[in-house]
């Protein structure tokens, strides 16, 4: 499968690629210790606010794209869209066993968001069935916007994962080999179908405008995420003594310095001018070849007998 690249020698990427699809892997989670950052709870902590949030998230990442593939028409993007779901499909289930068996287990309590999140998640399909008996047109506004939101997020999930995939730091501060390998198993996914969802926004006749006011709710969303999250573990966390704004950020400070997180604000912001470039398409960042060649060697995905080649 080869994937059109911009002409200009700075985005020369290559995107020759083999079909995109799921990778049914599994983790063992038996030895992996709450604070799986070593010394580092901020950061830990930080990063398991996306665990909250994706197993829901990427339920609804899936079921707008399902709304839309009716009305897809381009056989490659279809096998694309197919590839997408499988995917997201794994990525919810292997990060609810993270929920289960290590926040859980260790007695945080993430119900509150969770339950709130499949709540919306199955309210949804009436909603949307509703709106398009009575509004077709709303209905198509609606799911165009969910798509571009959708679209914002995955763009952040490929810069994470590329991230991720190339910070050999993360290996010298000794993460939990499980964890560190979910974290770039999956980013290497998100890097491997990060144009998936924009090109069906696209293909749904998406513009511009309603890209850019996509990106804002999605950004204000994954700030929240972030920061509320981090403290909403941090403070049932009970090995974390006195947590407080000030020193949450004192920790942050220290944890972007070691590599542990890249710094949040400066990524959500400074890909602003890259993801809101009018003529902007993913295949213009992140590298497919480098999240294949992580794939390869991937534990999780050597175990499940998987090679992207």
């Amino acid at each position: 499968m080869t994937r059109s690249t911009p002409e200009s020698p700075a985005s020369a990427i290559d995107e020759r690629h083999p079909p995109i699809r799921p990778r049914r892997v599994a983790f063992d989670w038996t030895k992996t210790p709450l604070h799986w950052i070593p010394g580092d709870p901020v950061a830990t902590h930080i990063i398991n606010s996306f665990h909250i949030v994706l197993p829901e998230g990427e339920k609804w990442f899936i079921q707008c794209v399902k709304d839309a593939r009716p009305y897809i028409k381009d056989e490659r993007l279809l096998e694309e869209i197919k590839g997408f779901i499988g995917q997201e499909m794994v990525h919810a289930r292997s990060h609810q066993g993270v929920l289960d068996q290590i926040l859980t287990a260790n007695g945080i309590d993430v119900s509150k968001i969770t339950e709130a999140a499949a709540k919306g998640n199955a309210d949804r399909p009436a909603q949307m069935a509703a709106l398009k008996k009575k509004n077709p047109r709303a209905w198509r506004r609606r799911l165009r916007f969910e798509l571009a939101a959708v679209a914002s997020i995955e763009h952040y999930t490929a810069v994470l994962g590329q991230w991720l995939m190339e910070d050999d730091r993360l290996d010298r501060a000794g993460i939990d080999p499980t964890m560190l390998d979910l974290l770039r198993w999956h980013g290497a996914e998100e890097v491997e179908h990060r144009s998936v969802v924009f090109d069906v926004f696209q293909a749904l006749g998406g513009r511009y405008p309603t890209r850019v006011l996509a990106w804002v709710v999605s950004l204000f969303f994954l700030y929240w995420a972030l920061i509320g999250g981090s403290l909403y573990l941090l403070k049932q966390d009970p090995t974390v003594k006195r947590v407080s704004l000030p020193r949450v950020l004192l920790a942050y400070r220290r944890s972007v310095r070691r590599g542990h997180v890249p710094g949040i604000f400066k990524l959500l912001l400074g890909e602003a001018p890259i993801y809101l470039k009018p003529s902007h398409h993913p295949s213009q960042i992140c590298s497919t070849p480098k999240a294949l060649e992580y794939i390869h060697r991937s534990p999780a995905a050597q175990a499940a007998g998987y090679d992207p080649y």
